[in-house]
């Protein structure tokens, strides 16, 4: 069975939170596609290495891509997570256009798109992603998991 380019670009945000994680950082990754499929960015979380708060790795390939571009509007892109964006994040994704959302797992104590303040469905939200269920929820959320067991043995 040949993996689908979601499942692959999901992979490149696992190996993003992989990395972070191998930094300290809570696992979560970002990778960043245009409408032709081709990577402008790949993230994982460093609001501890970058000394700011800011530094999910949502943003961080957000910034990129819109660097790398020139613009701040991201048309026609697709940004696979790792894990449910929080509020934050989610008014970036809105603000900087992204077409399509593809999550692999869901947080119910800090996500902002299916839980929480469900930032897309708010009538103060310009724009509203498609917003998909990806693959490797069950990866993203053990890595997760594992991480923050071994730092409370710590």
């Amino acid at each position: 069975m040949t993996q689908s380019r979601d499942e692959f670009l999901m992979q490149r945000a696992l190996d993003a939170a992989r990395e972070a994680a191998a930094q300290g950082e809570a696992p979560v990754g970002a990778v960043l596609i245009d409408a032709s499929g081709d990577i402008l960015a790949a993230a994982g979380n460093a609001p501890i290495g970058e000394s700011d708060p800011t530094a999910h790795a949502e943003i961080r390939a957000l910034r990129s891509a819109a660097r790398d571009l020139g613009n701040y509007r991201l048309p026609g892109t697709t940004l696979y997570v790792t894990l449910e964006p929080c509020v934050m994040c989610a008014g970036a994704i809105s603000h900087a256009r992204v077409a399509r959302l593809v999550i692999a797992a869901r947080d119910e104590k800090g996500g902002a798109v299916w839980h929480g303040p469900k930032y897309f469905e708010q009538p103060t939200c310009h724009w509203r992603p498609e917003v998909v269920q990806g693959p490797f929820a069950e990866e993203a959320g053990q890595l997760l998991k594992d991480f923050f067991r071994q730092r409370r043995k710590g």
